[in-house]
């Protein structure tokens, strides 16, 4: 039997038969992502993109300049995500190792649910062009740092302990990235079962006193 494929998973809706000029562009942006999840960037072609949605040439060259510009958009707009989800875990917590949960929790729950964004973002940044391999590259790195920044702070405080908080930052957001490769949705845990448990593996990464479990049903 067949092994499933990992990135059958879509989470935008459209299609062909979409309506309005945004629409449309939402349809060939799905395309393009499942198609450079599936083969990769470099074998995808635009007429690939535009069989998938139902056009021709001319009319797939109305809404998208080039499968360059859906890359682009792709990975810009999974780190925006990810910054911004981060941000609102964290934002109702004081505690520093109820922030690095949150945010924790946060990193898995967007790799289990948005897979294909995930996987396209982390393995065709070599194919990315300037500026905007630049831009992700950015910000990738306020998105680490954000993590880094919640493990120095539990440093000062002597709630953590780790040598190097950088080192620590990389290997959670690492251990995070790696659910988008075998999450499925009905298997074994919920997404955020998923993420509570991944919660508690980074508090104790870091040798911080991690707060009881939250509960697994959900």
């Amino acid at each position: 039997m067949a092994a499933p494929d990992p990135y059958e998973r879509p989470h935008r809706p459209g299609g062909a038969d979409a309506d309005t000029p945004d629409d449309r562009r939402g349809a060939i942006r799905l395309a393009a992502l499942r198609l450079f999840a599936g083969q990769g960037y470099r074998a995808t072609t635009m007429a690939d993109i535009g069989a998938a949605v139902g056009m021709r040439g001319p009319s797939l060259y109305k809404h998208v300049a080039s499968k360059q510009e859906l890359l682009a958009e792709i990975m810009i707009s999974t780190m925006e995500r990810l910054i911004e989800a981060s941000q609102e875990a964290t934002a109702g917590a004081d505690d520093v190792r109820e922030q690095l949960r949150r945010a924790v929790e946060a990193h898995v729950r967007y790799h289990a649910r948005y897979g294909l964004e995930a996987f396209v973002g982390n393995r065709e940044i070599g194919n990315l062009e300037q500026p905007n391999r630049d831009r992700v590259l950015r910000r990738r790195g306020e998105y680490e740092r954000g993590f880094r920044r919640l493990i120095e702070r539990g440093l000062a405080k002597g709630v953590f302990d780790v040598r190097s908080a950088r080192l620590a930052s990389y290997s959670i957001l690492d251990m995070g990235i790696g659910v988008a490769a075998w999450f499925r949705e009905g298997g074994e845990f919920s997404a955020d079962q998923l993420a509570y448990q991944y919660g508690d593996l980074a508090l104790r990464m870091v040798t911080a006193t991690a707060p009881a479990s939250r509960p697994s049903s959900g």
